[in-house]
């Protein structure tokens, strides 16, 4: 089994930054791809931003020069650093992981979401 744990939501104004943490923990052998998705309500759920193990990055265009994921492979830690968040960005924020467990298992694993909202 292999858990992941969201920290950093909560609410912002306009213009305000964030910093979402997620820390995974368990059986883990590696991780491949770790991300971060959100889903607005009454929306479905989209990536935001993902990283691989070697660092690279993509993001959804809604967030492009404003979010930066960032990961520490030592501590099997994900983040995601919001600037200049807009009220269109609230959502519930999921952290993703993607890799091979101490058996050799591939696991798909998210974390239980955390709110964020954009308010003045």
């Amino acid at each position: 089994q292999v858990q992941l744990v969201e920290s950093g939501g909560g609410l912002v104004q306009p213009g305000g930054s964030l910093r979402l943490s997620c820390a995974a923990s368990g059986s883990i052998k590696s991780i491949y791809g770790m991300g971060w998705y959100r889903q607005a309500s009454g929306k479905q759920r989209e990536l935001v931003a993902g990283i691989s193990s070697g660092g690279s990055t993509n993001y959804a265009d809604s967030v492009k020069g404003r979010f930066t994921i960032s990961r520490d492979n030592a501590n099997n830690t994900v983040y995601l650093q919001m600037n200049k968040l807009k009220p269109e960005d609230t959502a519930v924020y999921y952290c993703n992981a993607a890799g091979r467990n101490m058996w050799q298992q591939p696991f798909d694993s998210w974390g239980q979401g955390t709110q964020v909202t954009v308010s003045s």
